[in-house]
Protein backbone atom coordinates (compact mmCIF):
# COMPACT_ATOMS: atom_id res chain seq x y z
CA UNK A 1 0.00 0.00 0.00
CA UNK A 2 0.99 3.28 -0.92
CA UNK A 3 -0.38 6.65 0.83
CA UNK A 4 0.44 10.11 0.60
CA UNK A 5 -0.75 12.96 3.43
CA UNK A 6 -0.23 15.81 3.44
CA UNK A 7 1.56 16.75 7.08
CA UNK A 8 -0.12 20.28 7.70
CA UNK A 9 -3.95 19.93 6.74
CA UNK A 10 -3.91 16.12 7.72
CA UNK A 11 -5.63 15.66 4.05
CA UNK A 12 -4.90 11.95 2.48
CA UNK A 13 -4.07 12.88 -1.07
CA UNK A 14 -3.63 9.57 -2.11
CA UNK A 15 -3.98 5.87 -1.75
CA UNK A 16 -3.50 3.16 -3.62
CA UNK A 17 -2.67 -0.74 -3.43
CA UNK A 18 -0.38 -2.86 -5.55
CA UNK A 19 0.49 -6.59 -5.68
CA UNK A 20 4.14 -5.92 -4.64
CA UNK A 21 6.57 -3.58 -2.91
CA UNK A 22 9.67 -1.86 -4.93
CA UNK A 23 11.00 0.91 -6.91
CA UNK A 24 8.60 0.41 -10.19
CA UNK A 25 4.98 0.49 -8.19
CA UNK A 26 6.21 3.65 -5.97
CA UNK A 27 7.04 5.52 -9.38
CA UNK A 28 3.77 4.80 -10.82
CA UNK A 29 2.24 5.91 -7.29
CA UNK A 30 4.20 8.82 -7.66
CA UNK A 31 3.36 9.50 -10.94
CA UNK A 32 -0.07 9.55 -10.25
CA UNK A 33 0.55 11.95 -7.48
CA UNK A 34 2.17 14.75 -9.60
CA UNK A 35 -0.43 14.51 -12.20
CA UNK A 36 -3.52 15.44 -9.66
CA UNK A 37 -1.34 17.27 -7.11
CA UNK A 38 0.97 20.41 -7.15
CA UNK A 39 3.82 18.86 -5.17
CA UNK A 40 6.98 20.97 -6.20
CA UNK A 41 7.97 22.42 -2.76
CA UNK A 42 7.02 19.15 -1.10
CA UNK A 43 9.33 16.92 1.42
CA UNK A 44 8.68 13.45 1.11
CA UNK A 45 9.42 11.09 3.70
CA UNK A 46 10.28 7.56 3.38
CA UNK A 47 10.64 4.55 4.98
CA UNK A 48 13.01 2.62 2.46
CA UNK A 49 15.97 3.53 0.75
CA UNK A 50 14.12 2.26 -2.46
CA UNK A 51 11.73 4.71 -2.41
CA UNK A 52 14.34 7.59 -3.27
CA UNK A 53 15.19 5.70 -6.19
CA UNK A 54 11.46 6.43 -7.46
CA UNK A 55 11.51 9.94 -5.66
CA UNK A 56 14.72 10.55 -8.43
CA UNK A 57 12.73 9.30 -11.18
CA UNK A 58 10.27 11.95 -11.11
CA UNK A 59 12.67 15.02 -10.35
CA UNK A 60 11.34 15.18 -6.63
CA UNK A 61 13.71 15.12 -3.33
CA UNK A 62 13.41 12.99 -0.94
CA UNK A 63 15.29 12.26 2.19
CA UNK A 64 15.63 8.90 4.47
CA UNK A 65 15.62 9.59 8.11
CA UNK A 66 15.23 6.66 10.88
CA UNK A 67 14.47 9.53 13.72
CA UNK A 68 11.47 10.47 11.54
CA UNK A 69 10.52 7.22 11.49
CA UNK A 70 7.73 7.41 14.47
CA UNK A 71 6.49 10.89 12.58
CA UNK A 72 5.64 8.83 9.63
CA UNK A 73 4.08 6.12 11.47
CA UNK A 74 1.71 8.41 13.47
CA UNK A 75 0.83 9.95 10.62
CA UNK A 76 -0.24 6.27 9.14
CA UNK A 77 -1.66 4.47 11.78
CA UNK A 78 -5.28 5.37 11.84
CA UNK A 79 -4.95 4.34 7.62
CA UNK A 80 -3.16 1.41 8.65
CA UNK A 81 -5.19 0.02 11.16
CA UNK A 82 -7.82 0.50 8.95
CA UNK A 83 -6.13 -1.01 5.93
CA UNK A 84 -5.33 -4.34 8.29
CA UNK A 85 -8.99 -4.61 9.42
CA UNK A 86 -10.14 -4.28 5.68
CA UNK A 87 -7.18 -6.61 4.58
CA UNK A 88 -8.64 -9.51 7.52
CA UNK A 89 -11.77 -9.85 5.84
CA UNK A 90 -11.43 -8.90 2.43
CA UNK A 91 -11.16 -11.62 -0.29
CA UNK A 92 -11.65 -9.51 -3.21
CA UNK A 93 -10.09 -8.27 -6.53
CA UNK A 94 -7.61 -5.78 -6.44
CA UNK A 95 -10.22 -3.21 -8.28
CA UNK A 96 -12.42 -4.03 -5.60
CA UNK A 97 -9.43 -2.89 -2.67
CA UNK A 98 -9.10 0.50 -4.47
CA UNK A 99 -12.46 1.18 -4.64
CA UNK A 100 -12.74 0.98 -0.91
CA UNK A 101 -9.41 2.44 -0.82
CA UNK A 102 -11.11 5.64 -2.68
CA UNK A 103 -14.05 5.18 -0.14
CA UNK A 104 -12.01 5.02 2.90
CA UNK A 105 -10.31 8.19 1.61
CA UNK A 106 -13.22 10.37 0.64
CA UNK A 107 -14.72 9.30 4.65
CA UNK A 108 -10.76 9.92 6.35
CA UNK A 109 -10.63 13.32 4.33
CA UNK A 110 -14.47 14.89 4.78
CA UNK A 111 -16.23 12.64 7.30
CA UNK A 112 -14.00 11.76 10.41
CA UNK A 113 -12.79 14.43 12.70
CA UNK A 114 -9.26 14.71 13.07
CA UNK A 115 -7.96 15.75 16.74
CA UNK A 116 -4.79 17.03 15.72
CA UNK A 117 -7.76 19.64 13.64
CA UNK A 118 -9.60 19.91 16.86
CA UNK A 119 -11.99 17.73 15.51
CA UNK A 120 -12.17 19.25 12.32
CA UNK A 121 -12.21 17.09 9.33
CA UNK A 122 -9.12 17.71 6.76
CA UNK A 123 -10.86 18.70 3.93
CA UNK A 124 -12.44 21.51 5.88
CA UNK A 125 -8.58 22.22 6.96
CA UNK A 126 -7.85 22.92 3.15
CA UNK A 127 -11.05 24.80 2.58
CA UNK A 128 -9.99 27.33 5.39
Amino acid sequence: MYAAIDTESKLLLEIDVYSRRGTDPAAAFLHRLTEKHDIDDTEFLVDAGGYLTALSRHDLSGHLNYSDRNTIEKLFQTVSMRIDRFHSFWRGSPASARRWLRRFRHHYNHDRPNQALDDRVPAEEVLN
